[in-house]
Protein backbone atom coordinates (compact mmCIF):
# COMPACT_ATOMS: atom_id res chain seq x y z
CA UNK A 1 0.00 0.00 0.00
CA UNK A 2 1.62 3.05 -1.44
CA UNK A 3 -1.00 5.87 -1.05
CA UNK A 4 -1.32 8.16 1.62
CA UNK A 5 -4.23 7.17 3.86
CA UNK A 6 -4.59 10.10 5.72
CA UNK A 7 -7.48 10.31 6.56
CA UNK A 8 -7.10 7.05 8.39
CA UNK A 9 -3.70 8.44 10.17
CA UNK A 10 -5.47 11.81 10.73
CA UNK A 11 -8.48 9.81 13.06
CA UNK A 12 -6.18 7.77 15.09
CA UNK A 13 -3.48 10.97 15.14
CA UNK A 14 -3.73 13.52 17.94
CA UNK A 15 -6.38 16.36 17.36
CA UNK A 16 -5.77 18.19 14.77
CA UNK A 17 -3.57 21.35 14.52
CA UNK A 18 -5.01 24.72 14.10
CA UNK A 19 -5.27 26.82 10.64
CA UNK A 20 -3.11 29.41 13.21
CA UNK A 21 -0.81 26.44 14.75
CA UNK A 22 -0.41 25.44 10.82
CA UNK A 23 0.87 28.79 10.17
CA UNK A 24 3.19 29.10 13.16
CA UNK A 25 4.49 25.94 12.67
CA UNK A 26 5.35 26.81 9.16
CA UNK A 27 7.06 30.10 9.97
CA UNK A 28 8.84 27.92 13.02
CA UNK A 29 10.37 25.65 10.14
CA UNK A 30 11.27 27.94 7.77
CA UNK A 31 12.96 29.94 10.60
CA UNK A 32 15.24 27.13 11.76
CA UNK A 33 16.40 26.06 8.49
CA UNK A 34 17.11 29.30 7.33
CA UNK A 35 19.44 29.81 10.69
CA UNK A 36 20.86 26.50 9.80
CA UNK A 37 21.48 27.54 6.55
CA UNK A 38 23.04 31.11 7.15
CA UNK A 39 25.22 29.83 9.90
CA UNK A 40 26.60 26.41 7.79
CA UNK A 41 27.29 29.43 4.51
CA UNK A 42 27.46 32.99 5.62
CA UNK A 43 29.12 32.55 9.06
CA UNK A 44 30.84 29.46 8.21
CA UNK A 45 29.77 27.85 11.57
CA UNK A 46 30.04 24.13 12.05
CA UNK A 47 26.85 22.05 11.10
CA UNK A 48 26.70 20.91 14.59
CA UNK A 49 26.62 23.74 16.32
CA UNK A 50 24.33 25.12 13.53
CA UNK A 51 21.75 22.46 13.80
CA UNK A 52 21.87 23.15 18.20
CA UNK A 53 21.02 26.98 17.33
CA UNK A 54 18.44 25.95 14.66
CA UNK A 55 16.87 23.70 16.48
CA UNK A 56 16.50 26.04 19.80
CA UNK A 57 15.09 28.78 17.12
CA UNK A 58 12.67 26.30 15.77
CA UNK A 59 11.32 25.42 19.41
CA UNK A 60 11.26 29.46 19.94
CA UNK A 61 9.17 30.31 16.99
CA UNK A 62 7.03 27.82 17.56
CA UNK A 63 6.04 28.96 20.75
CA UNK A 64 7.87 25.98 22.67
CA UNK A 65 9.28 26.24 26.06
CA UNK A 66 12.95 26.36 26.12
CA UNK A 67 13.20 23.16 28.32
CA UNK A 68 11.24 21.46 26.20
CA UNK A 69 12.81 22.45 23.55
CA UNK A 70 16.17 21.48 24.77
CA UNK A 71 14.68 17.81 25.83
CA UNK A 72 13.56 17.44 22.32
CA UNK A 73 16.75 17.39 21.16
CA UNK A 74 18.69 15.85 23.32
CA UNK A 75 16.30 13.03 23.77
CA UNK A 76 16.85 12.80 19.24
CA UNK A 77 20.12 13.12 19.62
CA UNK A 78 20.99 10.69 22.00
CA UNK A 79 18.71 7.98 20.06
CA UNK A 80 20.44 8.32 16.96
CA UNK A 81 23.77 8.36 18.00
CA UNK A 82 23.04 5.27 20.60
CA UNK A 83 20.85 3.73 16.97
CA UNK A 84 23.70 4.25 14.40
CA UNK A 85 26.97 5.21 16.22
CA UNK A 86 28.67 2.36 17.05
CA UNK A 87 27.49 1.04 12.96
CA UNK A 88 29.26 4.38 11.99
CA UNK A 89 32.46 3.79 13.73
CA UNK A 90 32.37 0.35 12.33
CA UNK A 91 32.25 1.20 9.03
CA UNK A 92 35.32 3.71 9.24
CA UNK A 93 37.39 0.95 10.74
CA UNK A 94 36.82 -1.07 7.96
CA UNK A 95 37.25 1.88 5.32
CA UNK A 96 40.41 2.68 6.88
CA UNK A 97 41.87 -0.91 6.93
CA UNK A 98 40.64 -1.12 3.38
CA UNK A 99 42.18 1.68 2.38
CA UNK A 100 45.87 1.96 4.34
CA UNK A 101 45.65 -2.32 3.45
CA UNK A 102 46.05 -1.40 -0.09
CA UNK A 103 43.01 -3.17 -0.31
CA UNK A 104 41.30 -0.38 -2.42
CA UNK A 105 44.17 0.07 -4.77
CA UNK A 106 44.31 -3.65 -5.22
CA UNK A 107 40.50 -3.67 -6.47
CA UNK A 108 40.63 -0.23 -8.77
CA UNK A 109 44.18 -1.40 -10.36
CA UNK A 110 43.09 -5.57 -10.76
CA UNK A 111 39.35 -4.00 -13.04
CA UNK A 112 41.06 -0.99 -14.82
CA UNK A 113 43.90 -3.54 -15.65
CA UNK A 114 40.84 -5.34 -17.57
CA UNK A 115 39.36 -2.34 -18.94
CA UNK A 116 39.40 -1.24 -22.37
CA UNK A 117 39.13 2.85 -23.34
CA UNK A 118 35.28 2.58 -24.15
CA UNK A 119 34.67 0.57 -21.00
CA UNK A 120 36.16 2.64 -18.70
CA UNK A 121 33.83 4.97 -17.48
CA UNK A 122 31.78 1.64 -16.58
CA UNK A 123 35.34 0.70 -14.97
CA UNK A 124 34.86 3.37 -12.85
CA UNK A 125 31.11 3.17 -11.65
CA UNK A 126 31.99 -0.08 -10.92
CA UNK A 127 34.98 0.33 -8.54
CA UNK A 128 33.27 3.01 -7.06
CA UNK A 129 30.36 1.00 -6.63
CA UNK A 130 32.35 -1.81 -4.52
CA UNK A 131 34.63 0.59 -2.90
CA UNK A 132 31.78 2.65 -1.48
CA UNK A 133 29.83 0.21 0.46
CA UNK A 134 31.94 0.60 3.12
CA UNK A 135 33.35 4.05 3.08
CA UNK A 136 31.96 7.24 3.93
CA UNK A 137 31.79 9.67 0.51
CA UNK A 138 34.14 12.38 1.48
CA UNK A 139 36.67 9.19 2.20
CA UNK A 140 35.74 7.92 -1.17
CA UNK A 141 36.60 11.03 -3.03
CA UNK A 142 39.50 11.25 -1.84
CA UNK A 143 40.39 7.05 -2.16
CA UNK A 144 39.27 7.46 -5.62
CA UNK A 145 40.64 11.45 -6.97
CA UNK A 146 43.80 9.67 -7.73
CA UNK A 147 42.91 7.02 -9.93
CA UNK A 148 40.15 9.84 -11.66
CA UNK A 149 43.03 12.16 -12.70
CA UNK A 150 45.33 8.79 -13.40
CA UNK A 151 43.26 7.33 -15.68
CA UNK A 152 42.09 10.48 -17.60
CA UNK A 153 45.59 11.88 -18.12
CA UNK A 154 47.15 8.48 -18.97
CA UNK A 155 43.93 7.44 -21.28
CA UNK A 156 43.52 11.26 -22.81
CA UNK A 157 40.32 11.39 -21.41
CA UNK A 158 37.90 14.22 -20.51
CA UNK A 159 37.95 14.57 -16.65
CA UNK A 160 33.95 14.28 -16.32
CA UNK A 161 33.83 11.31 -18.48
CA UNK A 162 36.15 9.44 -15.80
CA UNK A 163 35.05 11.84 -12.79
CA UNK A 164 31.04 11.47 -12.74
CA UNK A 165 31.05 7.99 -12.83
CA UNK A 166 32.85 7.91 -9.91
CA UNK A 167 31.19 10.24 -7.92
CA UNK A 168 27.67 8.65 -8.80
CA UNK A 169 28.44 5.36 -7.83
CA UNK A 170 30.13 7.12 -4.41
CA UNK A 171 26.89 9.18 -4.07
CA UNK A 172 24.27 6.39 -4.72
CA UNK A 173 26.01 4.14 -2.49
CA UNK A 174 25.73 6.73 0.82
CA UNK A 175 22.45 8.08 0.21
CA UNK A 176 20.68 4.40 -0.51
CA UNK A 177 22.69 1.95 0.46
CA UNK A 178 23.23 0.65 4.73
CA UNK A 179 25.75 0.76 6.32
CA UNK A 180 26.07 4.13 5.33
CA UNK A 181 24.51 6.47 8.25
CA UNK A 182 21.49 8.17 6.85
CA UNK A 183 19.65 4.64 5.35
CA UNK A 184 20.41 3.09 9.23
CA UNK A 185 18.68 6.06 10.47
CA UNK A 186 16.06 5.85 8.44
CA UNK A 187 15.32 2.03 7.93
CA UNK A 188 15.08 2.57 11.86
CA UNK A 189 13.28 5.22 12.37
CA UNK A 190 10.67 4.08 10.03
CA UNK A 191 10.96 0.12 11.12
CA UNK A 192 11.84 -1.37 8.18
CA UNK A 193 13.65 -4.74 7.07
CA UNK A 194 17.26 -4.01 7.14
CA UNK A 195 17.82 -6.89 4.70
CA UNK A 196 15.10 -6.50 2.62
CA UNK A 197 15.82 -2.80 1.92
CA UNK A 198 19.35 -3.62 1.31
CA UNK A 199 17.89 -5.93 -1.42
CA UNK A 200 15.85 -3.11 -3.17
CA UNK A 201 18.82 -0.84 -2.29
CA UNK A 202 21.15 -2.56 -4.94
CA UNK A 203 17.95 -3.22 -7.27
CA UNK A 204 17.37 0.74 -7.48
CA UNK A 205 21.52 1.64 -7.17
CA UNK A 206 22.30 -0.43 -10.34
CA UNK A 207 20.29 1.56 -12.61
CA UNK A 208 20.22 4.64 -11.04
CA UNK A 209 24.04 4.42 -10.96
CA UNK A 210 24.54 3.67 -14.79
CA UNK A 211 21.78 6.43 -15.82
CA UNK A 212 23.53 9.04 -13.61
CA UNK A 213 27.36 8.17 -14.40
CA UNK A 214 28.36 7.03 -17.53
CA UNK A 215 25.35 7.63 -19.19
CA UNK A 216 25.22 11.21 -18.01
CA UNK A 217 29.23 11.70 -18.02
CA UNK A 218 28.78 11.92 -22.21
CA UNK A 219 26.81 15.29 -21.50
CA UNK A 220 28.54 16.55 -18.85
CA UNK A 221 32.27 16.39 -21.00
CA UNK A 222 30.97 18.12 -23.59
CA UNK A 223 29.50 20.81 -21.45
CA UNK A 224 32.34 20.85 -19.47
CA UNK A 225 35.65 19.96 -20.94
CA UNK A 226 38.59 20.51 -18.23
CA UNK A 227 42.14 18.92 -18.14
CA UNK A 228 42.98 17.18 -14.47
CA UNK A 229 44.46 19.33 -12.24
CA UNK A 230 48.61 19.11 -11.87
CA UNK A 231 48.56 19.41 -8.31
CA UNK A 232 46.03 16.98 -6.78
CA UNK A 233 47.24 14.24 -7.22
CA UNK A 234 48.17 12.15 -3.50
CA UNK A 235 49.94 9.52 -2.68
CA UNK A 236 48.20 6.26 -2.90
CA UNK A 237 48.16 4.40 0.34
CA UNK A 238 49.63 1.29 -1.08
CA UNK A 239 52.77 3.06 -2.48
CA UNK A 240 54.34 2.35 0.08
CA UNK A 241 53.81 -1.01 0.75
CA UNK A 242 55.94 -4.22 0.24
CA UNK A 243 52.58 -5.98 -0.59
CA UNK A 244 48.91 -5.86 -0.35
CA UNK A 245 46.02 -8.31 -0.32
CA UNK A 246 44.16 -9.94 -3.50
CA UNK A 247 41.31 -9.19 -5.59
CA UNK A 248 39.59 -11.41 -4.16
CA UNK A 249 39.76 -11.38 -0.82
CA UNK A 250 39.22 -7.95 -0.44
CA UNK A 251 36.27 -7.75 -2.54
CA UNK A 252 34.77 -10.85 -0.44
CA UNK A 253 35.82 -8.99 2.78
CA UNK A 254 33.89 -5.39 1.55
CA UNK A 255 31.00 -7.31 0.48
CA UNK A 256 31.15 -9.95 3.97
CA UNK A 257 28.69 -7.74 5.87
CA UNK A 258 26.70 -7.01 3.06
CA UNK A 259 25.95 -11.01 2.62
CA UNK A 260 25.71 -11.19 5.90
CA UNK A 261 22.28 -8.91 6.17
CA UNK A 262 20.86 -10.36 3.19
CA UNK A 263 21.06 -13.46 4.30
CA UNK A 264 18.77 -12.80 7.20
CA UNK A 265 16.81 -10.77 4.92
CA UNK A 266 16.34 -14.21 3.21
CA UNK A 267 15.93 -16.47 6.07
CA UNK A 268 13.04 -14.03 7.20
CA UNK A 269 10.96 -14.33 4.08
CA UNK A 270 11.87 -18.36 3.80
CA UNK A 271 11.29 -19.55 7.12
CA UNK A 272 8.90 -16.29 8.73
CA UNK A 273 8.46 -17.41 11.87
CA UNK A 274 10.49 -15.28 14.53
CA UNK A 275 10.60 -18.23 17.03
CA UNK A 276 12.19 -20.86 14.95
CA UNK A 277 15.55 -21.18 15.80
CA UNK A 278 17.43 -21.07 12.21
CA UNK A 279 15.69 -17.42 11.92
CA UNK A 280 17.08 -16.84 15.33
CA UNK A 281 20.27 -17.77 14.66
CA UNK A 282 20.28 -15.35 11.51
CA UNK A 283 18.63 -12.19 12.97
CA UNK A 284 21.90 -12.05 14.73
CA UNK A 285 24.27 -12.93 12.56
CA UNK A 286 22.25 -10.65 9.94
CA UNK A 287 22.01 -7.51 12.08
CA UNK A 288 24.58 -4.64 11.44
CA UNK A 289 26.33 -4.60 14.74
CA UNK A 290 27.31 -8.45 13.87
CA UNK A 291 28.19 -8.12 10.30
CA UNK A 292 30.20 -5.30 10.26
CA UNK A 293 31.97 -6.00 13.63
CA UNK A 294 32.50 -9.34 12.09
CA UNK A 295 33.99 -8.10 8.70
CA UNK A 296 36.27 -5.79 10.95
CA UNK A 297 37.51 -8.66 13.14
CA UNK A 298 38.08 -10.47 9.43
CA UNK A 299 39.55 -7.05 7.58
CA UNK A 300 42.52 -7.25 10.28
CA UNK A 301 43.60 -10.44 8.86
CA UNK A 302 42.56 -10.65 5.34
CA UNK A 303 43.89 -7.19 4.40
CA UNK A 304 46.07 -5.96 7.92
CA UNK A 305 48.20 -9.06 7.90
CA UNK A 306 48.03 -10.02 4.25
CA UNK A 307 49.58 -6.33 3.74
CA UNK A 308 52.42 -7.39 6.17
CA UNK A 309 50.71 -4.91 9.17
CA UNK A 310 52.20 -5.98 12.42
CA UNK A 311 49.48 -6.04 15.54
CA UNK A 312 50.91 -2.89 16.33
CA UNK A 313 50.02 -1.54 13.31
CA UNK A 314 46.57 -3.03 13.00
CA UNK A 315 45.81 -0.90 16.64
CA UNK A 316 47.46 2.08 15.47
CA UNK A 317 45.04 1.86 11.56
CA UNK A 318 42.12 1.23 13.99
CA UNK A 319 42.97 3.98 16.24
CA UNK A 320 43.24 6.29 13.44
CA UNK A 321 40.14 5.69 11.62
CA UNK A 322 38.22 6.47 14.87
CA UNK A 323 39.13 10.39 15.28
CA UNK A 324 38.16 12.02 11.77
CA UNK A 325 34.71 10.37 12.41
CA UNK A 326 34.13 12.72 15.54
CA UNK A 327 32.39 15.23 13.25
CA UNK A 328 30.23 12.93 11.29
CA UNK A 329 28.71 11.71 14.49
CA UNK A 330 28.11 14.77 16.23
CA UNK A 331 26.51 16.20 12.65
CA UNK A 332 24.44 13.14 12.68
CA UNK A 333 23.33 13.35 16.06
CA UNK A 334 22.64 16.74 16.11
CA UNK A 335 20.71 16.49 12.60
CA UNK A 336 18.16 13.60 15.20
CA UNK A 337 18.42 16.17 17.54
CA UNK A 338 16.45 18.41 14.80
CA UNK A 339 14.41 15.88 13.52
CA UNK A 340 12.75 15.06 17.36
CA UNK A 341 12.67 18.75 17.59
CA UNK A 342 10.26 19.01 14.76
CA UNK A 343 8.19 15.90 15.19
CA UNK A 344 7.72 16.83 18.78
CA UNK A 345 6.80 20.35 18.05
CA UNK A 346 3.85 18.95 16.01
CA UNK A 347 5.70 19.51 12.20
CA UNK A 348 4.73 16.00 11.41
CA UNK A 349 1.44 16.19 12.36
CA UNK A 350 1.07 18.72 10.55
CA UNK A 351 1.91 17.65 7.14
CA UNK A 352 -0.42 14.66 7.49
CA UNK A 353 -3.01 17.36 8.37
CA UNK A 354 -2.03 19.51 5.13
CA UNK A 355 -1.36 16.71 2.76
CA UNK A 356 -5.08 15.37 3.74
CA UNK A 357 -6.94 14.61 0.48
CA UNK A 358 -4.08 15.12 -1.39
CA UNK A 359 -3.93 11.38 -2.66
CA UNK A 360 -0.60 12.06 -2.97
CA UNK A 361 1.71 8.72 -2.86
CA UNK A 362 3.34 8.28 0.23
CA UNK A 363 6.89 7.37 -1.27
CA UNK A 364 6.54 10.68 -3.70
CA UNK A 365 5.45 12.91 -0.39
CA UNK A 366 8.54 11.29 1.38
CA UNK A 367 10.75 12.06 -1.28
CA UNK A 368 9.44 15.91 -1.51
CA UNK A 369 9.91 16.40 2.08
CA UNK A 370 13.66 14.82 1.92
CA UNK A 371 14.18 17.35 -1.32
CA UNK A 372 12.71 20.38 0.28
CA UNK A 373 15.29 19.52 3.54
CA UNK A 374 18.32 18.24 1.32
CA UNK A 375 18.06 22.33 -0.26
CA UNK A 376 17.75 24.14 2.76
CA UNK A 377 20.42 22.37 4.28
CA UNK A 378 22.89 20.91 2.07
CA UNK A 379 23.41 17.88 4.16
CA UNK A 380 21.90 14.25 2.63
CA UNK A 381 22.30 12.79 5.78
CA UNK A 382 20.25 15.62 8.22
CA UNK A 383 17.69 15.34 5.14
CA UNK A 384 17.21 11.89 5.46
CA UNK A 385 17.14 11.90 9.47
CA UNK A 386 14.36 14.82 9.27
CA UNK A 387 12.54 13.43 6.21
CA UNK A 388 12.45 9.55 8.06
CA UNK A 389 10.99 11.36 11.22
CA UNK A 390 8.18 12.90 9.84
CA UNK A 391 6.88 10.21 7.73
CA UNK A 392 7.48 7.81 10.16
CA UNK A 393 3.70 7.53 11.19
CA UNK A 394 2.69 6.98 7.77
CA UNK A 395 5.02 3.68 7.88
CA UNK A 396 2.34 2.41 10.52
CA UNK A 397 -0.33 2.21 6.98
CA UNK A 398 2.86 0.41 4.61
CA UNK A 399 3.71 -3.52 3.75
CA UNK A 400 7.44 -4.51 4.43
CA UNK A 401 8.15 -4.42 1.19
CA UNK A 402 6.70 -0.80 0.83
CA UNK A 403 7.92 0.12 4.26
CA UNK A 404 11.73 -0.61 2.92
CA UNK A 405 10.80 1.44 -0.55
CA UNK A 406 9.99 4.32 1.91
CA UNK A 407 13.53 4.57 3.17
CA UNK A 408 15.08 4.60 -0.31
CA UNK A 409 12.36 7.38 -1.49
CA UNK A 410 14.15 9.38 1.59
CA UNK A 411 17.25 8.45 0.05
CA UNK A 412 16.04 9.55 -3.13
CA UNK A 413 14.84 12.88 -1.78
CA UNK A 414 18.16 13.44 -0.17
CA UNK A 415 20.39 13.49 -3.24
CA UNK A 416 18.45 16.21 -4.90
CA UNK A 417 20.58 19.12 -6.21
CA UNK A 418 23.81 19.57 -4.16
CA UNK A 419 24.83 23.23 -4.20
CA UNK A 420 26.89 25.66 -2.20
CA UNK A 421 25.56 25.03 1.31
CA UNK A 422 26.66 21.43 0.89
CA UNK A 423 30.51 20.31 1.54
CA UNK A 424 30.21 17.54 -0.67
CA UNK A 425 29.72 20.14 -3.66
CA UNK A 426 33.53 22.27 -2.68
CA UNK A 427 34.81 19.00 -2.02
CA UNK A 428 34.40 18.46 -5.97
CA UNK A 429 34.59 21.69 -7.54
CA UNK A 430 38.53 22.02 -5.77
CA UNK A 431 39.59 18.84 -6.44
CA UNK A 432 38.20 18.46 -10.19
CA UNK A 433 39.49 22.11 -10.33
CA UNK A 434 36.25 23.52 -11.67
CA UNK A 435 34.50 27.04 -10.81
CA UNK A 436 30.63 27.40 -8.92
CA UNK A 437 29.36 27.30 -12.66
CA UNK A 438 30.95 24.27 -14.02
CA UNK A 439 30.33 22.23 -10.77
CA UNK A 440 26.20 23.10 -11.24
CA UNK A 441 26.36 22.01 -14.53
CA UNK A 442 27.91 18.70 -13.88
CA UNK A 443 28.11 17.80 -10.03
CA UNK A 444 25.33 19.23 -9.42
CA UNK A 445 22.87 17.90 -11.99
CA UNK A 446 24.30 14.48 -11.39
CA UNK A 447 22.86 14.46 -7.88
CA UNK A 448 19.50 15.58 -9.21
CA UNK A 449 19.44 12.46 -11.97
CA UNK A 450 20.44 10.47 -8.98
CA UNK A 451 17.49 11.38 -6.86
CA UNK A 452 14.82 11.85 -9.65
CA UNK A 453 15.93 7.85 -11.27
CA UNK A 454 15.95 6.78 -7.65
CA UNK A 455 12.44 7.87 -7.04
CA UNK A 456 11.38 6.72 -10.34
CA UNK A 457 12.66 3.53 -9.44
CA UNK A 458 11.28 3.28 -6.59
CA UNK A 459 7.82 3.78 -7.50
CA UNK A 460 8.02 1.59 -10.19
CA UNK A 461 8.90 -1.19 -7.72
CA UNK A 462 5.83 -0.49 -5.61
CA UNK A 463 3.51 -0.99 -8.37
CA UNK A 464 4.56 -4.89 -8.63
CA UNK A 465 5.65 -5.57 -5.08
Amino acid sequence: MTHLSVEMLAADAAEPITTAGHAQLGIAVLAGIAVIVLLITKFKLHAFLSLIIGSLVLGAVAGAPLDKTVTSFSAGLGTTVAGTGVLIALGAVLGRLLADSGGADQIVDTILAKASGKAMPWAMVLIAGIVGLPLFFEVGIVLLIPVVLLVARRGNFSLMRIGIPALAGLSVMHGLIPPHPGPLVAIDAVGANLGLTLALGVVVAIPTAIIAGPVFSRYAARWVDIQPPENLVPERASDDLEKRPGFGITVATVLLPVVMMLAKALVDIVVDNPEHQVQKVFDVIGSPLIALLTAVIVAMFTLGRAAGFTRLRIAATVEKSLAPIAGVLLIVGAGGGFKQTLVDAGVGQMIMDIAKGWHLSTLLLAWLIAVTIRLATGSATVATISAAGLVAPLAAELSTPHAALLVLAIGSGSLFFSHVNDAGFWLVKEYFGMNVGQTLKTWSVMETLISVVGIVCVLLLSLVL
